[in-house]
């Protein structure tokens, strides 16, 4: 790795398992110190051996996203031990269920709206302040396709990115004119959990792993970004404007 990151302080969300702990552990290898969070304290540990091993340092966070009020801590105990933040990652997200909108209970619709969308919001006000003080803060949001296709079925977790992309880009006008850059991450097909919960019959072989996937998303955090209000497309590799329906 390059360090590109060195001495950087990172936030990542989910990074017990999947895309969230190959992103943690990549950004340490680039030197970052990395904040881990997430609900599942033994993914985080074994995250903090991995990392601790390989020379890195991290500073783990087992919360669960539907605490709101801990979430509301956690920018005040940023601050207190680090005075800034340099790399935020949402990354944290859950599928909630795939049938006909009808059909969707409003417990399992208000909890996906809480870990998806609320908690987002939450976290990015909890963390705007830390990161506009630092030198080139980056922001980066996980979406995915599902928030532009709205496919049969999907209506919950596309509601739900597309409304994260509504909140990154309204976010990224807000602070155009500072060294901040936020963009949003469409990762696309990874051979992650949730997506063999999404797609049972599909052969994970046929899909990249997350670690390869990640690659693609850790150079949004480094200093030398100039891309800002966008949607990252991991599989092809670029930068994608938004458009206006046409």
């Amino acid at each position: 790795m390059t360090q590109r990151l060195k001495d950087k302080i990172a936030l990542v969300t989910g990074a017990s398992r999947g895309i969230g702990y190959q992103i943690a552990k990549q950004l340490a290898a680039e030197g970052a110190h990395v904040i881990a969070l997430a609900r599942t304290v033994g993914g985080l540990e074994e995250l903090d051996d991995e990392i601790k091993s390989a020379g890195g340092s991290t500073t783990l966070v087992p919360l669960d996203l539907t605490d709101m009020s801990g979430i509301d801590r956690l920018g005040g105990a940023i601050h207190e031990r680090w005075g800034r933040l340099d790399v935020f990652v949402a990354n944290a997200g859950m599928l909630g269920v795939l049938a006909p909108i009808g059909h969707i209970e409003a417990k399992t619709f208000e909890l996906t709206m809480d870990v998806n969308v609320n908690a987002t919001w939450r976290l990015i006000r909890s963390v705007d302040p830390l990161l506009r003080k630092s030198e080139a803060g980056r922001g980066i949001v996980m979406s995915s396709g599902a928030a532009h296709s709205a496919k049969a079925y999907w209506a919950l977790y596309a509601a739900s990115k597309a409304a994260c992309e509504a909140l990154v880009r309204s976010w990224a006008n807000e602070t155009m004119n500072t060294p901040l850059k936020v963009n949003s991450v469409n990762p696309g097909a990874t051979r992650t959990a949730m997506r063999k919960l999404a797609m049972p019959g599909e052969d994970p072989k046929s899909l990249p792993t997350a670690r390869e996937v990640a690659a693609k998303i850790v150079p949004l955090a480094f200093p030398d970004l100039t891309e800002t209000g966008k949607l990252f497309d991991v599989r092809e590799n670029r930068f994608l404007d938004y458009r206006d329906p046409a």
